[in-house]
Protein backbone atom coordinates (compact mmCIF):
# COMPACT_ATOMS: atom_id res chain seq x y z
CA UNK A 1 0.00 0.00 0.00
CA UNK A 2 2.80 2.43 0.92
CA UNK A 3 4.45 1.59 -2.41
CA UNK A 4 1.41 2.73 -4.41
CA UNK A 5 0.91 5.75 -2.16
CA UNK A 6 4.49 6.86 -2.87
CA UNK A 7 3.94 6.71 -6.63
CA UNK A 8 0.63 8.56 -6.26
CA UNK A 9 2.37 11.37 -4.39
CA UNK A 10 5.14 11.49 -7.02
CA UNK A 11 2.52 11.70 -9.77
CA UNK A 12 0.69 14.54 -8.02
CA UNK A 13 3.97 16.44 -7.49
CA UNK A 14 4.93 16.00 -11.16
CA UNK A 15 1.50 17.15 -12.32
CA UNK A 16 1.71 20.17 -10.02
CA UNK A 17 5.16 20.99 -11.38
CA UNK A 18 3.96 20.72 -15.01
CA UNK A 19 0.95 22.95 -14.26
CA UNK A 20 3.15 25.52 -12.51
CA UNK A 21 5.73 25.42 -15.28
CA UNK A 22 3.02 25.92 -17.90
CA UNK A 23 1.75 29.05 -16.12
CA UNK A 24 5.31 30.39 -15.92
CA UNK A 25 6.14 29.41 -19.53
CA UNK A 26 3.03 30.99 -21.06
CA UNK A 27 3.69 34.26 -19.26
CA UNK A 28 7.38 34.12 -20.22
CA UNK A 29 6.55 33.39 -23.86
CA UNK A 30 4.21 36.36 -24.05
CA UNK A 31 6.91 38.60 -22.59
CA UNK A 32 9.58 37.16 -24.91
CA UNK A 33 7.23 37.64 -27.88
CA UNK A 34 6.62 41.22 -26.79
CA UNK A 35 10.35 41.89 -26.52
CA UNK A 36 11.15 40.31 -29.91
CA UNK A 37 8.31 42.17 -31.64
CA UNK A 38 8.95 45.45 -29.82
CA UNK A 39 5.75 45.52 -27.78
CA UNK A 40 4.87 45.16 -24.09
CA UNK A 41 2.98 41.86 -23.84
CA UNK A 42 0.55 41.38 -20.91
CA UNK A 43 0.54 44.42 -18.60
CA UNK A 44 -2.92 44.89 -17.07
CA UNK A 45 -3.75 41.79 -14.97
CA UNK A 46 -1.40 41.85 -11.98
CA UNK A 47 1.98 43.54 -11.73
CA UNK A 48 3.47 43.56 -15.25
CA UNK A 49 0.64 41.21 -16.28
CA UNK A 50 1.94 38.45 -13.98
CA UNK A 51 -1.60 37.20 -13.21
CA UNK A 52 -2.71 37.06 -16.85
CA UNK A 53 -2.06 33.33 -17.30
CA UNK A 54 -3.81 32.56 -14.01
CA UNK A 55 -6.83 34.50 -15.26
CA UNK A 56 -6.74 32.55 -18.53
CA UNK A 57 -6.73 29.22 -16.67
CA UNK A 58 -9.68 30.29 -14.50
CA UNK A 59 -11.52 31.30 -17.67
CA UNK A 60 -10.87 27.91 -19.33
CA UNK A 61 -11.93 25.95 -16.25
CA UNK A 62 -15.27 27.79 -16.07
CA UNK A 63 -16.20 27.14 -19.71
CA UNK A 64 -18.69 24.38 -20.48
CA UNK A 65 -17.83 21.27 -22.52
CA UNK A 66 -19.08 21.73 -26.07
CA UNK A 67 -19.04 18.76 -28.47
CA UNK A 68 -19.88 19.31 -32.17
CA UNK A 69 -23.11 17.54 -33.12
CA UNK A 70 -21.44 15.43 -35.85
CA UNK A 71 -18.32 14.57 -33.80
CA UNK A 72 -17.39 11.13 -32.53
CA UNK A 73 -18.13 11.65 -28.82
CA UNK A 74 -15.75 8.97 -27.50
CA UNK A 75 -12.74 9.94 -29.64
CA UNK A 76 -13.38 13.66 -29.18
CA UNK A 77 -13.48 13.37 -25.38
CA UNK A 78 -10.60 10.89 -25.03
CA UNK A 79 -8.08 12.62 -27.33
CA UNK A 80 -6.98 15.46 -24.98
CA UNK A 81 -6.48 12.98 -22.14
CA UNK A 82 -4.38 10.64 -24.28
CA UNK A 83 -2.29 13.54 -25.61
CA UNK A 84 -1.51 14.75 -22.09
CA UNK A 85 -1.02 11.34 -20.47
CA UNK A 86 1.43 10.28 -23.22
CA UNK A 87 3.61 13.27 -22.42
CA UNK A 88 3.07 13.07 -18.66
CA UNK A 89 4.22 9.43 -18.49
CA UNK A 90 7.48 10.40 -20.18
CA UNK A 91 8.55 12.16 -16.97
CA UNK A 92 8.48 8.84 -15.09
CA UNK A 93 12.10 8.00 -15.94
CA UNK A 94 13.69 11.45 -16.02
CA UNK A 95 16.52 11.99 -13.49
CA UNK A 96 16.34 15.29 -11.59
CA UNK A 97 19.34 14.88 -9.28
CA UNK A 98 21.77 12.15 -8.11
CA UNK A 99 19.64 9.15 -7.17
CA UNK A 100 16.46 11.16 -7.72
CA UNK A 101 14.29 9.74 -10.50
CA UNK A 102 10.69 8.51 -10.25
CA UNK A 103 11.76 5.22 -11.87
CA UNK A 104 15.33 4.31 -12.85
CA UNK A 105 14.57 1.90 -15.70
CA UNK A 106 17.47 0.20 -17.46
CA UNK A 107 15.71 1.00 -20.75
CA UNK A 108 14.72 4.51 -19.68
CA UNK A 109 15.62 6.28 -22.91
CA UNK A 110 13.86 3.63 -25.01
CA UNK A 111 10.78 3.94 -22.78
CA UNK A 112 10.52 7.71 -23.03
CA UNK A 113 10.85 7.64 -26.84
CA UNK A 114 8.18 4.92 -27.05
CA UNK A 115 5.69 6.63 -24.74
CA UNK A 116 6.06 10.02 -26.47
CA UNK A 117 5.12 8.32 -29.76
CA UNK A 118 1.64 7.62 -28.35
CA UNK A 119 1.05 11.39 -28.56
CA UNK A 120 0.56 10.99 -32.33
CA UNK A 121 -2.41 8.67 -31.74
CA UNK A 122 -4.11 11.29 -29.55
CA UNK A 123 -3.57 13.98 -32.19
CA UNK A 124 -5.11 11.80 -34.90
CA UNK A 125 -8.05 10.99 -32.60
CA UNK A 126 -8.60 14.71 -31.99
CA UNK A 127 -8.66 15.51 -35.71
CA UNK A 128 -10.83 12.57 -36.76
CA UNK A 129 -13.15 12.79 -33.76
CA UNK A 130 -13.85 16.49 -34.38
CA UNK A 131 -15.37 15.72 -37.83
CA UNK A 132 -13.89 18.99 -39.07
CA UNK A 133 -11.83 19.18 -42.26
CA UNK A 134 -9.39 21.68 -40.76
CA UNK A 135 -8.92 19.52 -37.68
CA UNK A 136 -8.40 16.39 -39.78
CA UNK A 137 -5.84 18.11 -42.02
CA UNK A 138 -4.02 19.43 -38.94
CA UNK A 139 -3.92 16.01 -37.28
CA UNK A 140 -2.67 14.33 -40.47
CA UNK A 141 0.07 16.93 -40.75
CA UNK A 142 0.97 16.44 -37.09
CA UNK A 143 1.23 12.66 -37.37
CA UNK A 144 3.29 12.84 -40.58
CA UNK A 145 5.58 15.40 -38.96
CA UNK A 146 6.03 13.57 -35.66
CA UNK A 147 6.61 10.15 -37.23
CA UNK A 148 9.14 11.63 -39.68
CA UNK A 149 11.14 13.66 -37.16
CA UNK A 150 11.27 10.84 -34.62
CA UNK A 151 13.73 9.11 -36.96
CA UNK A 152 16.56 11.71 -36.93
CA UNK A 153 15.87 12.44 -33.24
CA UNK A 154 16.13 8.75 -32.32
CA UNK A 155 19.24 8.16 -34.41
CA UNK A 156 20.92 11.24 -32.88
CA UNK A 157 20.21 9.81 -29.42
CA UNK A 158 21.58 6.42 -30.51
CA UNK A 159 24.83 8.20 -31.42
CA UNK A 160 25.22 9.14 -27.74
CA UNK A 161 24.07 5.76 -26.47
CA UNK A 162 26.81 4.07 -28.50
CA UNK A 163 29.36 6.26 -26.72
CA UNK A 164 27.74 6.04 -23.26
CA UNK A 165 26.97 2.29 -23.56
CA UNK A 166 23.72 2.61 -21.57
CA UNK A 167 20.02 3.32 -22.00
CA UNK A 168 19.56 4.04 -18.29
CA UNK A 169 19.15 7.82 -18.04
CA UNK A 170 20.44 7.88 -14.46
CA UNK A 171 23.64 6.10 -15.56
CA UNK A 172 24.02 8.42 -18.56
CA UNK A 173 23.65 11.39 -16.20
CA UNK A 174 26.09 10.01 -13.63
CA UNK A 175 28.82 9.45 -16.23
CA UNK A 176 28.93 13.12 -17.24
CA UNK A 177 30.52 14.51 -14.08
CA UNK A 178 33.12 14.00 -11.38
CA UNK A 179 31.33 10.94 -10.00
CA UNK A 180 31.56 9.07 -13.30
CA UNK A 181 32.08 5.32 -13.00
CA UNK A 182 34.21 5.23 -16.16
CA UNK A 183 36.90 7.55 -17.59
CA UNK A 184 35.52 10.60 -19.40
CA UNK A 185 37.59 11.73 -22.37
CA UNK A 186 37.18 15.29 -23.68
CA UNK A 187 37.06 14.95 -27.50
CA UNK A 188 38.25 11.40 -26.93
CA UNK A 189 41.76 12.50 -25.98
CA UNK A 190 41.92 14.18 -22.55
CA UNK A 191 40.82 12.34 -19.40
CA UNK A 192 38.68 14.85 -17.47
CA UNK A 193 37.22 12.42 -14.92
CA UNK A 194 38.76 14.33 -11.99
CA UNK A 195 37.98 17.74 -13.46
CA UNK A 196 34.32 17.29 -14.34
CA UNK A 197 32.28 20.32 -15.27
CA UNK A 198 31.28 21.12 -18.83
CA UNK A 199 34.28 19.20 -20.19
CA UNK A 200 32.74 15.89 -19.09
CA UNK A 201 29.37 16.39 -20.79
CA UNK A 202 28.49 13.90 -23.52
CA UNK A 203 28.24 16.61 -26.14
CA UNK A 204 32.04 17.07 -25.82
CA UNK A 205 33.00 13.39 -25.59
CA UNK A 206 33.37 13.26 -29.37
CA UNK A 207 33.44 16.05 -31.99
CA UNK A 208 30.38 14.80 -33.89
CA UNK A 209 28.10 14.72 -30.83
CA UNK A 210 27.66 18.50 -31.00
CA UNK A 211 26.15 17.99 -34.47
CA UNK A 212 24.04 15.15 -33.06
CA UNK A 213 22.62 17.51 -30.42
CA UNK A 214 21.80 20.16 -33.05
CA UNK A 215 19.93 17.48 -35.05
CA UNK A 216 18.07 16.36 -31.94
CA UNK A 217 17.18 19.95 -30.99
CA UNK A 218 15.76 20.74 -34.45
CA UNK A 219 13.82 17.46 -34.50
CA UNK A 220 12.49 18.13 -30.98
CA UNK A 221 10.99 21.43 -32.19
CA UNK A 222 9.09 19.48 -34.83
CA UNK A 223 8.02 16.91 -32.20
CA UNK A 224 6.47 19.74 -30.17
CA UNK A 225 4.80 21.33 -33.23
CA UNK A 226 6.68 24.52 -32.42
CA UNK A 227 7.56 27.18 -34.97
CA UNK A 228 9.01 27.04 -37.53
CA UNK A 229 7.44 23.55 -37.58
CA UNK A 230 3.92 24.51 -36.42
CA UNK A 231 2.07 23.70 -39.66
CA UNK A 232 -0.31 21.21 -37.89
CA UNK A 233 -1.99 24.15 -36.15
CA UNK A 234 -1.23 26.96 -38.61
CA UNK A 235 -3.88 29.56 -37.77
CA UNK A 236 -3.55 31.27 -41.16
CA UNK A 237 -4.47 28.03 -42.95
CA UNK A 238 -6.23 25.67 -40.53
CA UNK A 239 -7.74 28.03 -37.92
CA UNK A 240 -6.20 25.99 -35.08
CA UNK A 241 -5.55 22.61 -36.64
CA UNK A 242 -6.37 19.49 -34.64
CA UNK A 243 -7.67 21.48 -31.64
CA UNK A 244 -9.97 23.83 -33.59
CA UNK A 245 -13.16 22.39 -32.03
CA UNK A 246 -11.84 22.21 -28.46
CA UNK A 247 -12.54 24.68 -25.69
CA UNK A 248 -12.57 24.89 -21.93
CA UNK A 249 -10.78 22.23 -19.91
CA UNK A 250 -10.26 19.99 -22.93
CA UNK A 251 -8.31 22.73 -24.69
CA UNK A 252 -6.43 23.36 -21.43
CA UNK A 253 -5.21 19.74 -21.43
CA UNK A 254 -3.95 20.06 -25.02
CA UNK A 255 -2.27 23.34 -24.10
CA UNK A 256 -0.77 21.75 -20.98
CA UNK A 257 0.55 18.84 -23.07
CA UNK A 258 2.28 21.19 -25.52
CA UNK A 259 4.26 22.98 -22.82
CA UNK A 260 4.92 19.73 -20.95
CA UNK A 261 6.32 18.31 -24.21
CA UNK A 262 8.54 21.37 -24.62
CA UNK A 263 10.00 20.83 -21.16
CA UNK A 264 10.31 17.05 -21.65
CA UNK A 265 12.22 17.16 -24.95
CA UNK A 266 14.44 19.94 -23.59
CA UNK A 267 15.13 17.82 -20.50
CA UNK A 268 15.93 14.74 -22.62
CA UNK A 269 18.52 16.81 -24.49
CA UNK A 270 19.93 18.10 -21.21
CA UNK A 271 20.16 14.61 -19.66
CA UNK A 272 21.63 12.86 -22.69
CA UNK A 273 23.86 15.59 -24.11
CA UNK A 274 24.32 18.49 -21.68
CA UNK A 275 25.47 16.91 -18.43
CA UNK A 276 22.03 16.33 -16.85
CA UNK A 277 22.21 17.33 -13.17
CA UNK A 278 25.99 17.72 -13.25
CA UNK A 279 27.50 21.15 -12.72
CA UNK A 280 29.09 23.05 -15.63
CA UNK A 281 31.83 24.29 -13.24
CA UNK A 282 35.09 22.27 -13.34
CA UNK A 283 37.63 21.56 -10.62
CA UNK A 284 40.56 23.95 -11.15
CA UNK A 285 43.49 23.10 -8.90
CA UNK A 286 42.57 23.87 -5.30
CA UNK A 287 39.23 25.32 -6.43
CA UNK A 288 37.01 22.23 -6.32
CA UNK A 289 34.09 23.97 -8.01
CA UNK A 290 32.64 20.73 -9.38
CA UNK A 291 32.80 19.06 -5.95
CA UNK A 292 31.23 22.04 -4.23
CA UNK A 293 28.32 22.35 -6.70
CA UNK A 294 27.33 18.69 -6.93
CA UNK A 295 24.55 17.15 -4.84
CA UNK A 296 20.79 16.68 -4.72
CA UNK A 297 19.86 20.36 -4.30
CA UNK A 298 22.49 21.49 -6.79
CA UNK A 299 21.38 18.71 -9.15
CA UNK A 300 17.78 19.95 -9.21
CA UNK A 301 19.04 23.51 -9.71
CA UNK A 302 21.28 22.58 -12.67
CA UNK A 303 18.61 20.38 -14.29
CA UNK A 304 15.98 23.12 -14.08
CA UNK A 305 18.40 25.88 -15.16
CA UNK A 306 19.62 24.04 -18.25
CA UNK A 307 16.16 22.86 -19.26
CA UNK A 308 14.52 26.27 -18.83
CA UNK A 309 17.37 27.81 -20.86
CA UNK A 310 16.63 25.41 -23.73
CA UNK A 311 12.89 26.13 -23.45
CA UNK A 312 13.74 29.84 -23.66
CA UNK A 313 15.65 29.19 -26.89
CA UNK A 314 12.62 27.30 -28.25
CA UNK A 315 10.46 30.37 -27.53
CA UNK A 316 13.04 32.70 -29.05
CA UNK A 317 13.06 30.66 -32.26
CA UNK A 318 9.26 30.65 -32.42
CA UNK A 319 9.06 34.42 -32.53
CA UNK A 320 12.06 34.83 -34.85
CA UNK A 321 11.76 32.36 -37.74
CA UNK A 322 8.88 32.12 -40.25
CA UNK A 323 6.84 28.92 -40.64
CA UNK A 324 8.14 26.33 -43.10
CA UNK A 325 6.02 24.96 -45.93
CA UNK A 326 5.06 21.29 -45.70
CA UNK A 327 7.44 20.32 -48.52
CA UNK A 328 10.30 22.26 -46.91
CA UNK A 329 9.60 20.56 -43.58
CA UNK A 330 9.77 17.07 -45.08
CA UNK A 331 12.80 17.88 -47.22
CA UNK A 332 14.69 19.10 -44.15
CA UNK A 333 13.85 15.87 -42.33
CA UNK A 334 14.53 13.28 -45.03
CA UNK A 335 17.23 15.01 -47.11
CA UNK A 336 19.25 16.80 -44.42
CA UNK A 337 18.66 15.69 -40.82
CA UNK A 338 18.22 11.94 -41.38
CA UNK A 339 21.41 11.49 -43.48
CA UNK A 340 23.39 13.60 -41.00
CA UNK A 341 21.99 11.57 -38.09
CA UNK A 342 23.03 8.32 -39.80
CA UNK A 343 26.49 9.82 -40.34
CA UNK A 344 26.72 10.67 -36.63
CA UNK A 345 25.72 7.11 -35.73
CA UNK A 346 28.36 5.65 -38.06
CA UNK A 347 31.04 7.93 -36.61
CA UNK A 348 29.98 6.91 -33.09
CA UNK A 349 30.58 3.26 -33.98
CA UNK A 350 34.01 4.03 -35.39
CA UNK A 351 34.82 6.31 -32.44
CA UNK A 352 33.82 3.68 -29.91
CA UNK A 353 35.94 0.96 -31.53
CA UNK A 354 39.04 2.90 -32.61
CA UNK A 355 39.31 5.83 -30.17
CA UNK A 356 37.59 4.76 -26.91
CA UNK A 357 39.58 1.55 -26.40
Amino acid sequence: MAFYLTYLIIGIVLFGFIAGFTLFAVYSERKIAGFVQDRLGPMETGKYGSLQTLADILKLIQKEFITPSAADNVLFAAAPVIIFVAVFLGFAVMPWAPGMAPSALNLGLFYVLAIISVDAIGLLMAGWGSNNKFSLLGSMRAVAQIVSYEIPAGIALISVVMIAQSLNLQEIALNQGINAASPQLFIGLWDVSGIGGILAWNVFQAPHLLLAYVIFFIASLAECNRAPFDIPEAESELVGGFHTEYGGLRFAFIFLAEYAMMFLVAMIGVVVFLGAWNTPLPNIGALKLADWTTGVVWGIFWTLSKTILIVGIQMWIRWTLPRLRADQLMSLCWKVLTPLAFLCMAISGIWRVWVMV
